[in-house]
């Protein structure tokens, strides 16, 4: 794990943690709870990932992906979600 893989893991435990918590202080699920249960689910993967050590490739292609776009979206999947994610920025990711 280098530096980078080693920041981004306990930023990530630490998010995991307090979606953790706030799924369990939730009295009743509402519209938040499956976007919160997702996105648990994503840094779940994200850190198996890094304990397996293929963190940042792309799940189709195999490429690496680029280091500053896994700093910005650390759960990030492929270079195609990337590519989606364009559109909805002005400036580009890449």
């Amino acid at each position: 794990m280098n530096a980078m893989q080693e920041e981004l893991f306990l930023e990530l435990r630490q998010t995991q943690i307090e979606i953790e918590n706030s799924l369990k202080n939730k009295q009743k699920p509402d519209w938040l709870t499956s976007i919160l249960n997702e996105e648990l689910a994503d840094i779940d993967a994200a850190l198996q990932k890094i304990k397996k050590g293929n963190f940042g490739q792309c799940e189709i292609s195999g490429e690496f992906l680029p280091d500053d776009l896994l700093k910005i979206i650390p759960t990030l999947k492929s270079i195609k979600d990337s590519d989606d994610l364009e559109i909805y920025y002005k400036k580009s990711l890449h």
